[in-house]
């Protein structure tokens, strides 16, 4: 059981003590030192002042506050126990993407996991109980992931005290999820796009990611997401300021940030593939950045993306069932722009006048190249369901045409 109130947690950055947050009637951070080697708790929190205040929760330490399936876990397990930001930031420990770490003063860590490797994941036969067991048994060592996705991270390697996979699971609501992620990863990967390392299980149920805010070396990488960039607070489920705006936006603060220009070039990559293989969840938060300090930073690898036109959904119980048709975010800023997903000429505009990148019809040739690879991949791999196959192929096809002229 954790305290009924926490008003003071201690913050690490890279394993290493680095300063306070604190709960009064606004919430602060204060650092321990203002050194000009200090790490930076987040790359808007430079060390170049002590203290930074806010009336609501900073964004860099929301952004991996549990949600969806993950904060329903919590709840069960902890149903007496208030779970405000703090407390479920005293939940994550050293867990949550990025490098940073929370604890409470004078509280033990909880005890080293039990190590699985991966092969041991990959021929594990999903059920619903199967992976609630994985789940209780890694969970109390430490959350730190949101998303409403079924998932948990698991330990597999001795040398480094946090999990490093990401394993996401089936979904009843959406069929085939975990098989329908691994096409598009794999598609992306076929087509140049850098994303994490990643497999898919044995049995098509269980899609396993390696995070790709650790290092080789076990050393811990900061991870900004866009939404906590943009200062933004997502993790209420009734909100949905996490699909406001645009992906010009995006590259306007790449811009901002003053990202090496082959960032934006990525980013562009990653805009066409999500919306070739028309993935409408590609929101705020499924976008970011690494660094390692605030003069080093970079574009993050593709995470996140499933072709979400496949399912159809309810905007309230009872509801006419509809199909996903829209992007998450317009892709210019401004009036007069929506959500549509845009024609060949509007997605080459955006490449070249947004994005700088030179030729981006070179880029989309390069992603449809990478689809058409992945159908053919996958007609032989038993893990995808053919049903699944057929649905993704006739969405693809239509993503496809972009690589033609317009």
């Amino acid at each position: 059981m954790l305290p009924e109130k926490i008003r003071q947690l201690e913050v690490e950055i890279a394993d290493v003590p680095a300063g306070q947050l604190l709960k009064h009637s606004v919430y602060e951070f204060r650092y321990l030192d203002i050194r000009a080697e200090q790490p930076a708790v987040a790359l808007l929190m430079p060390p170049t002042r002590p203290t930074y205040h806010d009336r609501d929760f900073f964004a860099v330490m929301d952004q991996n506050l549990p949600e969806g399936d993950l904060y329903l876990r919590l709840r069960a397990m902890f149903p007496k126990q208030q779970l405000t930001p703090m407390h479920l930031l005293a939940v994550i420990g050293s867990n949550g993407i990025g490098r940073l770490g929370f604890r409470l003063a004078g509280m033990e860590p909880p005890a080293a996991p039990h190590v699985i490797d991966r092969k041991t994941l990959l021929a594990t036969r999903y059920t619903p109980e199967v992976f609630d067991e994985l789940v209780r048994a890694y969970l109390r060592t430490g959350a730190g992931i949101a998303g409403m996705q079924p998932k948990v991270m698991v330990p597999d390697r001795v040398t480094v005290p946090v999990p490093t996979i990401i394993v996401k699971a089936a979904a009843p609501s959406y069929p085939g999820l975990a098989a329908n992620e691994f096409m598009c990863l794999s598609a992306a990967g076929h087509a140049g796009i850098e994303t994490p390392t990643f497999d898919l299980s044995d049995d098509g149920q269980l899609l396993l990611v390696d995070r790709f805010d650790i290092a080789a070396d076990g050393s811990r990488i900061g991870f900004e997401d866009i939404a906590a960039l943009m200062n933004l607070r997502v993790r209420d489920i009734q909100s949905d300021r996490k699909y406001h705006g645009s992906y010009q936006r995006i590259a306007e603060l790449m811009q901002y940030l003053q990202l090496p220009s082959e960032n934006l070039a990525r980013f562009f990559e990653q805009v066409a593939l999500s919306i070739m293989v028309r993935n409408g969840d590609g929101h705020l938060k499924n976008y970011g950045l690494l660094y390692t300090s605030t003069s080093d930073c970079r574009l993050a690898p593709m995470f996140d993306v499933v072709t979400t036109a496949i399912y159809r959904y309810t905007r309230y119980a009872g509801g006419p069932e509809l199909e996903d048709r829209t992007l998450a975010l317009k892709l210019f800023a401004g009036k007069g722009h929506t959500k549509a997903y845009p024609t060949t000429e509007e997605l080459l505009r955006f490449g070249s006048k947004v994005c700088g990148v030179a030729k981006p019809e070179l880029v989309l040739a390069r992603v449809a190249q990478g689809m058409q690879k992945t159908l053919d991949q996958a007609t032989s791999d038993q893990r995808i369901p053919k049903d699944l196959l057929e649905k993704i192929r006739d969405i693809w096809a239509d993503g496809m045409t972009y690589a033609k002229s317009p």
